[in-house]
């Protein structure tokens, strides 16, 4: 099985909203796609505590997947894509592990 972490600082303000917003939308559009996409096995989405650090990243997704082929199916899936565009619009950075467990 493979995890795949994605850590994404969002911008302050973006798309005409907070980061806070963007985030939340985010959050929903990504857990959307579980439904979606078939080789998603599991997805978690969380949010920074607001009394978290600044230095924390604004939203974390964590996502299984049986072989590393299903995440390369995942990613590029239109439904992904979709999610992926808005988020690069309101996203400042974005850090990312894959691993077996």
């Amino acid at each position: 099985m493979v995890r795949h972490i994605v850590l994404f600082g969002f911008k302050k303000e973006a798309e005409g909203r907070s980061a806070l917003e963007n985030a939340e939308i985010a959050k929903e559009s990504l857990l959307s796609l579980k439904d979606k996409i078939s080789v998603l096995r599991n997805i978690e989405v969380g949010i920074n505590m607001e009394n978290a650090s600044s230095d924390n990243a604004t939203l974390c997704l964590t996502c299984d997947f049986d072989h590393l082929d299903d995440l390369s199916i995942y990613a590029n899936h239109e439904e992904h894509l979709k999610v992926a565009e808005f988020i690069g619009k309101v996203r400042e950075s974005r850090s990312c592990v894959d691993y077996e467990i």
